[in-house]
C-alpha cells in the first residue's frame, strides 16, 4: 500500500494528523497521481472530482496505547489522555482509499485533558 502521512498546521500549531492508505490494487489510472501530491492537499483533489464518493466513516477515540495515537501526537508539546479521529473510506476514480484524520487538542479544545 501507499501510505501518506501529513500534519495540517495553523499559526505554528498542529491541528490535524492525517494518514491515507491506498492499496496497491487501487494504484491504477488517475489514482497513481495521488502518489505525487507533494504539499497539495488530498482533499483538494478528492473533492474537485465529481466522481469521488464517501462510502463509509467511523469516529474513534484513540488512547495512548494505540499506534495511530502515537503517530499523531509526535508534534504535540504534551500528551493528552485521548485523541479523537475519524476514518473515512473513499472511492476515487473508481478505486478505494482510506483516510484517517486525528483531531489534535488545539482543534478540539481538549488541551488540558
Amino acid at each position: 500500500a501507499l501510505i501518506r502521512e501529513v500534519e495540517l498546521w495553523c499559526e505554528r500549531q498542529p491541528l490535524v494528523f492525517a494518514r491515507t492508505i491506498i492499496p496497491v490494487t487501487s494504484m491504477t489510472g488517475r489514482v497513481r497521481e495521488l502518489a505525487m501530491l507533494g504539499t497539495r492537499p488530498l482533499g483538494a483533489v478528492l473533492f474537485s472530482d465529481p466522481t469521488t464518493r464517501r462510502e463509509q466513516f467511523e469516529v474513534a477515540e484513540l488512547l495512548p496505547q494505540h499506534s495511530l495515537y502515537n503517530r499523531a501526537s509526535r508534534s504535540l508539546d504534551r500528551q493528552t489522555e485521548r485523541l479523537w479521529g475519524r476514518r473515512t473510506r473513499f472511492r476515487f476514480a473508481g478505486q478505494r482509499l482510506l483516510v484517517n484524520e486525528i483531531f489534535l487538542p488545539v482543534l478540539t479544545g481538549k488541551e488540558s485533558e
